[in-house]
């Protein structure tokens, strides 16, 4: 990435994107969409939640284009977007899985 000072047209989107990203719910149904199309009643049923709280998650999901859905009959499956928010996850996962060494504390 450039030193040079990026323009609040990059930094505002990219907050709102962490700032959805940020929601435990959010964040596990954009995980069960990452490998492959899921239907929006089985990621329900996966996590425990109802269809309509999901479609609600799906839909900001879908606006920030984090996730696409297609529409197959009269089920909707999700998939994330494009590869970059499959890559970005998996680096953030692989992120958090590392040991922590080294790590110094801020005070």
């Amino acid at each position: 990435m450039s030193s040079v000072a990026i323009s609040d047209e990059c930094v505002v989107p990219l907050a709102d994107l962490f700032r959805l990203l940020g929601d435990p719910t959010r964040l596990r149904i954009v995980l069960l969409c990452v490998d492959e199309k899921r239907a929006v009643g089985a990621i329900a049923e996966s996590l425990g939640l109802s269809a309509s709280i999901v479609s609600h998650h799906l839909r900001l999901l879908r606006a920030a284009r984090i996730v696409r859905a297609e529409r197959q009959s009269k089920q909707v499956f999700c998939v994330a977007a494009d590869r970059h928010i499959s890559s970005i996850l998996g680096e953030l996962l692989e992120h958090v899985a590392e040991p922590q060494q080294g790590a110094t504390e801020i005070e």
